[in-house]
């Protein structure tokens, strides 16, 4: 059972560190954050939004939590956990699943200049490359300080190995995702190495890394992804 870091009442504890604490504490990270009002945000029009992704330690919280004996852990281990984390904090929870409508969550990682479109269309972020998973999101009514993005894509200096590392050109800069291609490759023999430990092109992101993904938790998103 994930147990939650209480807010504190520091008064020199600015609100989004209280939120940075509390995430890291439940094996999140903070992976953007914006003003709506300011950036034209789809669905909200005021207060602080905080991007919730998955942290270094949200594999081994995952596995010991009861969510993960029953079906679709990772997004009920996400409800619940961030549910838990809005209540404590007093903000309302929103997350990138359970739809249709679908929360705008790309609208919203885009517009918080932490992440951006890279060369083959996948999302790229400035901490952990392609291997992006946002698991959840916190609207606050209030309008706090956060601190100000680059904006500036790693991609510009960067020289794209994401566009050409797929064995069969499913991720490319030039249509982008042949989404029916990749499936075909994940069945076969050569496709095993990315359904065991993650996508080739993801992972060639040089800021992938940053993730710490245990190739483990790739394995289980490619098999969501891919099922046999």
């Amino acid at each position: 059972m994930t147990h939650l870091a209480q807010p504190s009442s520091d008064p020199d504890v600015m609100p989004y560190e209280q939120v940075e604490n509390a995430a890291r504490h439940a094996g999140l990270m903070v992976m953007g954050a914006l003003h709506p009002r300011h950036v034209a945000a789809k669905q909200l029009d005021s207060g602080t939004l905080i991007l919730l992704g998955a942290g270094a330690d949200f594999w081994p919280v995952l596995k010991a939590s009861p969510e993960w004996h029953r079906p679709d852990p990772v997004d009920r281990w996400s409800k619940r956990v961030v549910s838990q984390m809005a209540e404590a904090l007093g903000a309302q929870a929103y997350f990138p699943f359970g739809g249709p409508p679908y929360t705008p969550f790309i609208d919203w990682a885009l517009k918080s200049g932490r992440t951006f479109s890279s060369p083959v269309g996948a999302l790229v972020h400035d901490t952990v490359g392609m291997m992006i998973s946002y698991r959840g999101a916190l609207h606050f009514a209030e309008e706090f300080a956060i601190p100000t993005p680059s904006r500036v894509s790693p991609c510009e200096t960067c020289a794209a190995p994401c566009t050409t590392t797929c064995p069969v050109s499913a991720l490319n800069a030039q249509d982008f995702y042949n989404i029916d291609g990749c499936h075909d490759h994940l069945d076969t023999s050569e496709g095993q190495t990315c359904m065991s430990g993650g996508c080739l092109a993801r992972l060639a992101c040089p800021l992938s890394t940053g993730a710490g993904r245990d190739p483990e938790q790739s394995a289980h998103h490619m098999r969501a992804f891919h099922p046999s």
